[in-house]
C-alpha cells in the first residue's frame, strides 16, 4: 500500500468504503493471527513525570494530581494477579519518573521473571542508555514508546523537550530494538494541529519501522492542559474521535500484518459500550485489563473520566473470557509476543 492510497483512505467519509476497510484489516489480522486476543496485565507504577506534554493530564505542572508510586508490595501482588487470571504479559507504565530508578524497576523485573511466567513490558518514558540496558538485562521484554506525531513540528509543540536535551524518539526506539526488546511505538489521532496528511507518514513509518507492537488512540482533552480544546478544522485537519482512530488501526493492521495492536483505553472511554469491541473488529488483537490498585487508578489521570477494563459489564474480570467469545475471539496463552518469519 502506497502513500497516496492511505491517504485517501483517511480522507474518504463513506461508511461503504470505511466497512470495506474495516473488513479487509480483520481479514488480514485473521488470516495472520487468526482469532486469539492476547491480555496484558495493566500497573500504572507511577504518576510522577518530568515532562509538561500539552496533552498528557499528569504533565509536570499540573498541582491538582494526587501523586504517588506503588511499592514492591503492589507490584508482586499486581504480577500474581496477572497470572491467576491466565494474562501472558505485564505492562509496567509510569509517567517519565526519574524516582524508578535503575535498581528499583531492575528489581521489580527480576522477581516477575523469577517468580511468574509473565514477559515484561516496560512504558517509561524516554530514559537513559544506561538504565535499559539494565532493564533487558534484568529480564524485560519489550519497551512501548510512542512517537505521537512525525509531524517534528506539532511534536515538538506538544511535547516539549527538557531543558538542553533534544527528543528523539526514533533514535531511542532503535536503540531499543538494538538491546534485543520488542519495540512498540504508536500514536494520537485528532491532535489539534495533526494533518492527515502528516497521519498517512506515520501509518507507513509503523511498517518502515517494523514495530512489534503498535498503539493507535483518539485524542481525548483534559481540562488541565493547555492544548486547545478545540480548534477551527482545515481542510487537511484530523478530526477528532473514534472514527479515524479506527480507520487508522485498520490501516496499521493491513500494513503490519503481524504486529500487536491493542484495542485501546481511548476508544473505550470515547465509546464505552463498543469502544472496544470496534477496536478489535477493526485489527485489534489485544486488551489491556487495568490491575493496577483500585485507590490509585483515578490518580493516572491522563485524560478525563478514563475507561477502564472491569468497570464495563461485557469487560469484567470474570466475564471477559465469555465476552471475547460472543465476540467470535478467544484468549491467547502464553507471552504472546510478535510471530515472525
Amino acid at each position: 500500500m502506497k502513500r497516496d492510497e492511505v491517504l485517501e483512505l483517511l480522507r474518504d467519509a463513506s461508511p461503504l468504503r470505511h466497512e470495506e476497510l474495516r473488513r479487509r484489516a480483520d481479514a488480514r489480522r485473521r488470516d495472520g493471527l487468526g482469532d486469539v486476543v492476547h491480555l496484558r496485565g495493566l500497573l500504572e507504577v507511577s504518576n510522577h513525570c518530568r515532562r509538561d506534554c500539552a496533552y498528557c493530564g499528569i504533565f509536570r505542572g499540573n498541582r491538582e494530581v494526587k501523586r504517588y508510586r506503588l511499592e514492591d508490595a503492589d507490584i508482586r501482588q499486581g504480577a500474581r494477579l496477572a497470572q491467576a487470571r491466565g494474562y501472558g504479559t505485564v505492562v509496567l507504565q509510569a509517567g517519565e519518573d526519574p524516582g524508578l530508578t535503575r535498581e528499583r524497576v531492575a528489581g521489580w523485573i527480576r522477581w516477575i521473571k523469577e517468580n511468574t511466567p509473565l514477559a515484561v513490558t516496560l512504558s517509561l518514558g524516554e530514559r537513559e542508555d544506561e538504565e535499559l540496558a539494565a532493564w533487558r538485562e534484568a529480564g524485560a521484554d519489550r519497551y512501548l514508546l510512542r512517537f505521537e506525531t512525525s509531524d517534528q513540528e506539532l511534536y515538538h509543540r506538544i511535547h516539549p523537550d527538557l531543558p538542553g536535551r533534544r527528543s528523539d524518539r526514533f533514535l531511542l526506539l532503535k536503540k531499543l530494538r538494538g538491546m534485543g526488546y520488542e519495540i512498540g511505538s504508536g500514536v494520537m489521532t485528532g491532535v489539534p494541529g495533526q494533518s492527515l496528511a502528516s497521519l498517512a507518514d506515520d501509518l507507513l513509518l509503523f511498517r518502515e519501522l517494523d514495530l512489534d507492537m503498535i498503539g493507535v488512540g483518539p485524542w481525548l482533552p483534559h481540562p488541565a492542559t493547555r492544548l486547545p480544546h478545540s480548534q477551527p478544522l482545515d481542510r487537511d485537519q484530523a478530526p477528532q474521535g473514534n472514527v479515524l482512530a479506527l480507520k487508522t488501526i485498520a490501516l496499521a493492521r493491513i500494513l503490519c500484518p503481524q504486529a500487536n495492536i491493542p484495542a485501546t483505553t481511548a476508544l473505550a472511554t470515547r465509546d464505552p459500550r463498543e469502544g472496544r469491541a470496534s477496536g478489535l473488529l477493526h485489527g485489534a488483537n489485544v486488551l489491556m485489563p487495568n490491575l493496577t490498585p483500585a485507590e490509585r487508578r483515578s490518580s493516572y489521570d491522563i485524560y478525563p473520566d478514563k475507561a477502564v477494563l472491569g468497570d464495563r459489564r461485557d469487560g469484567d474480570e470474570e466475564s471477559l473470557p465469555a465476552w471475547l467469545v460472543s465476540q467470535g475471539r478467544s484468549v491467547g496463552t502464553g507471552p504472546g509476543g510478535r510471530r515472525r518469519g
